[in-house]
């Protein structure tokens, strides 16, 4: 496990040890699968346009506080996200609809009061048909997706929803393009199939970028568009004409506002065969022709995901016994090289049935994402001078870090008068990537905190400050006594005095 040191951040049972006027507490990791936000097994729910089926409040909550099983299915999920997926079929030649847009605000507002986030899709068409074409799926033309002008129009509509609601969204996915949002399988676009030119021409290329370029633009700054495959993410930042080597988002770019950090991946055919149904494969320009690329591709994938959202789903059990656990498959590794945060609770059911009975899916469950450990604290028994010093080591377990921001605060709470002071330690806990930090800080004390002696909790809430009043959107450690669930704070297991 790598060891990482952070200076100037802060980031049961318990073993106290005294040094002076320190004192160590020593914290119990908990088996658990934490339910966390914006992380771990999704439920899906799809609607269409024409025929609008609003989420309902009460039944996401209940989504949130029981385990979740399908009836054709043994295994069970916590959940905090939901993938919602709008089917645009009545607007494919005119503008959305004012009752459209009022119903989309209904939904962030169910899921808002459910204490859950939202992965957001939205596509024209999610049917195929077959015919005499050379597509080697037989899925042929029309396909039935929206003209250009008709998408930008409704990316601009949709823009003022997105900025209000941010709050909700976890991640867009890119969507709009083709068949089921795949950006593939598109009449206006550039399909890449065998069934056409057989490569994306440039113009497509950037016909596709200034769209891309439109969505991260309605979308709040510090939010992320995923993108089918990761050519889309090269061919957007480095252009049409980008190589198979392009370099991967660097640490000093990471989590920035800029559009390369704020691309990350959905692959909806994980594990689903060597290139996964074409998600690392090269669809070519005006110059180069189609070409196998997994290997490339997939190095590139592996190193820019370290910084940016990644999730999708198992669309079929044939790659087995790749798919599978270890040591036969090697599912997990997957993840954890590609820093998965999320994955389809319901789709394949035979992949995770699969991962169910070999034994994985307990580790996967707990690991999708971020999953934070407390392990010890060094902290003060006595505070005289106002200078409050405090050492913590955390273990982040998950496949991934964090992949929207939130504030990290140290809550100090009067045993007499419960009366609480937050202090803001200035964390990105975005960089909190899988390993293992030694995280330090010394804190001034506001001049008018009362003396006597205050319980320490860290509290990770999300970046909304309303959506901060709501437990639900606090991270909750992995450890054992330490979770207040009124307030969404985590105990330090330790009370100080200030004089």
């Amino acid at each position: 496990m790598m060891k990482q040191f952070i200076t100037g951040l802060i980031f049961c049972c318990c073993v106290y040890s005294l040094s002076a006027q320190n004192v160590t507490v020593t914290y119990k990791e908990s088996k658990e699968d934490i339910i966390n936000p914006e992380r771990g097994f999704y439920i899906p729910f799809g609607t269409k346009a024409s025929d609008f089926k609003l989420l309902d409040a009460k039944k996401l909550a209940e989504l949130r506080a029981a385990p979740q099983q399908s009836a054709k299915t043994n295994y069970s999920v916590n959940v905090s996200l939901i993938y919602r997926a709008y089917e645009l079929d009545i607007f494919k030649d005119k503008p959305l609809s004012e009752s459209f847009l009022q119903n989309l605000q209904k939904d962030f507002d169910a899921v808002r009061e459910a204490g859950l986030k939202m992965i957001l899709r939205f596509a024209y068409v999610n049917t195929t048909h077959g015919g005499d074409c050379k597509d080697e799926y037989k899925i042929c033309p029309p396909y039935g997706d929206a003209p250009r002008e008709i998408v930008l129009m409704h990316v601009k509509q949709l823009k003022p929803l997105f900025r209000k609601n941010g709050d909700v969204i976890a991640v867009l996915q890119q969507g709009f393009i083709g068949i089921w949002g795949e950006n593939y399988f598109t009449d206006y676009f550039g399909c890449g199939s065998n069934d056409g030119a057989g490569v994306i021409a440039d113009s497509s290329w950037l016909h596709r970028n200034e769209f891309l370029k439109a969505l991260l633009g309605a979308l709040p700054m510090d939010r992320m568009v995923q993108v089918r495959t990761p050519q889309i993410k090269q061919r957007y930042v480095y252009g049409p004409r980008a190589s198979l080597m392009s370099r991967s988002l660097t640490t000093n770019e990471a989590f920035s506002k800029k559009d390369i950090a704020r691309i990350g991946f959905h692959n909806d055919c994980f594990l689903a065969s060597e290139d996964d149904y074409g998600t690392f494969y090269d669809y070519g320009n005006s110059v180069s022709k189609r070409d196998t690329a997994n290997k490339r591709l997939r190095e590139y994938f592996k190193a820019d995901s370290r910084y940016v959202a990644v999730g999708g789903e198992t669309c079929d059990d044939a790659y087995s016994p790749q798919n599978d656990c270890a040591p036969a498959g090697f599912a997990e590794e997957e993840m954890r090289q590609m820093h998965y945060s999320y994955l389809n609770t319901y789709y394949n059911t035979d992949v995770i049935s699969d991962w169910d009975s070999l034994g994985c899916l307990y580790t996967i469950k707990r690991q999708l994402g971020y999953r934070f450990i407390l392990k010890k604290a060094m902290l003060p028994a006595i505070v005289k001078n106002g200078s409050l010093k405090i050492q913590l080591q955390i273990e982040n377990a998950g496949y991934a870090s964090m992949y929207n921001k939130r504030p990290v605060k140290l809550v100090l709470r009067n045993t007499e008068s419960g009366k609480e002071i937050m202090l803001n330690l200035n964390i990105n806990p975005q960089l909190l990537y899988s390993g293992l930090y030694t995280i330090q800080r010394t804190l001034k004390l506001p001049t008018h905190i009362i003396p006597g002696k205050y319980k320490l909790y860290l509290f990770l809430p999300d970046a909304n400050v309303l959506l901060q009043k709501q437990p639900e959107y606090s991270v909750k450690l992995a450890n054992e006594n330490l979770w207040e669930e009124t307030t969404g704070y985590n105990s330090l297991n330790h009370s100080l005095r200030i004089h």
